[in-house]
């Protein structure tokens, strides 16, 4: 019996299993017991006929007590009673005689001074009463398997009514969302093994709960705290960038500082969406496809260029749709971080066809194994060993597409590297 087989089933198959073994064994010893009563009784009696008559030296009047059911032969040429065909190559002793057309009878048989004794007794009457009895026997077991069945069934049901009521109120429950509250599921419960299990239940979650709340606490504290220096350092460097009398060579690295600020602040609030209820609201500048993809472009061509490998943006058809822009930048970003560092030579393109946008490139692909495993987070691919990265752009991809029912998905190209597909959704 299979352990994941439902729970109910497994209880009703062992009920009728167990009755199946109790009332098959009590059958079978009921039948034996019968086969065995009926040949020690018949044959002690057959004997006792048998040795009564020769003990008489053969007497008529013996015979003639046997009854109309009983038969004596013998090859003894002094009495005129030969022994039929049917019986005659009966084994010595007691044995049961079938004949052909239906008869049966007991048969007791000796052997003195090569003279042969036989008495037999009709048994076809005694034999459809035992035929009688066993029709009653399995009858009766097929019964008691049948009961076995619905008895098992009205048990498990009854057995598993605290079981799919626990399962209901944590399938259903609200006890994730209630941060700081405390579950009480096993008061509701007897102490047994239900009981242990609610306990148990409760026991994670208010560990859970207790993790979410203080995630959620350090979400928060993280994004008050850094939003003060990122607020200086921003504003420290647009004062500094109005200084028409800057080299250029500082002036550049100043804007980098203020680039690398601006994404460092977009990431903070990409964080702390993705750590709030997947139905919460996300409020944020909203814009569309083409314009945070015509932005993206415009902000990795150099980076592309310095690894000389060839980057362009495809538009085979746009819409008026708009989407959160730091989500969505965050999401083309990371895919085109990902081409970038896997891709050595050949190209890379953004393709965007309404509200669908691949990102392709002829980099090292990803092998089958991992693909199931790609947006896993720390998950990287073969060339893992050229030390930049931890492995989780492509996971971040997934979780804020979970975040916005937005849907990704990867191929590895026969010619080499890898398309990812972003499906948006309004």
């Amino acid at each position: 019996m299979s352990l994941k087989q439902p729970l109910k089933r497994r209880i009703v198959i062992a009920f009728f299993i167990m009755t199946l073994v109790v009332a098959g064994t009590s059958s079978i010893s009921i039948f034996i017991i019968v086969q065995m009563l009926e040949e020690h009784f018949v044959s002690q009696e057959l004997g006792e006929n048998l040795q009564d008559i020769l003990d008489s030296h053969l007497a008529p009047d013996e015979i003639a007590k046997l009854g109309k059911h009983s038969k004596f032969y013998t090859t003894n040429a002094s009495f005129k009673l030969p022994i039929p065909d049917d019986f005659y190559e009966t084994k010595e002793g007691f044995s049961e005689v079938l004949l052909r057309n239906g008869k049966s009878f007991y048969a007791f048989k000796k052997v003195i001074d090569d003279e042969v004794y036989l008495l037999i007794k009709d048994q076809t009457e005694f034999e459809h009463r035992e035929q009688i009895l066993i029709t009653v026997v399995f009858i009766g077991f097929i019964s008691s398997l049948v009961i076995a069945w619905l008895l098992g069934n009205l048990l498990a049901n009854r057995i598993l009514i605290p079981v799919i009521k626990l399962a209901s109120e944590v399938e259903n429950n609200d006890h994730l969302n209630q941060l700081g509250s405390q579950t009480k599921l096993h008061l509701e419960y007897a102490d047994d093994e239900v009981g242990q299990l609610a306990a148990a239940f409760d026991k994670a979650f208010n560990e859970l709960n207790s993790s979410l709340e203080r995630e959620r606490l350090f979400t928060s504290d993280v994004s008050h705290e850094l939003r003060t220096p990122l607020m200086i350092i921003a504003s420290s460097c647009e004062l500094l960038l109005d200084n028409k009398n800057m080299p250029t060579t500082l002036y550049n690295k100043i804007q980098r500082i203020n680039l690398a600020n601006k994404e460092i602040d977009e990431l903070v609030q990409t964080f702390l969406v993705l750590a709030r209820a997947p139905n919460e609201e996300v409020v944020g500048e909203q814009t569309s496809l083409l314009a945070v993809a015509e932005e993206q472009v415009a902000s990795w061509r150099a980076k592309f260029w310095e690894k000389k490998i060839y980057f362009e943006l495809i538009v085979k058809a746009t819409n008026s749709q708009v989407y959160n822009k730091i989500l969505l930048k965050t999401v083309i970003s990371n895919l085109l971080r990902n081409a970038l560092h896997y891709t050595e030579h050949g190209e890379v393109k953004l393709v965007i066809n309404n509200d669908i946008f691949s990102v392709e490139d002829t980099g090292i692909g990803v092998p089958e194994e991992q693909r199931q495993a790609i947006f896993q987070a720390f998950v990287r691919g073969d060339n893992s060993n050229r030390g930049e990265g931890l492995g989780l752009g492509i996971s971040i991809v997934k979780r804020v597409c979970s975040h916005e029912g937005w849907q990704v998905k990867m191929i590895s190209k026969l010619t080499g590297g890898s398309i990812f597909t972003v499906i948006l959704q309004s």
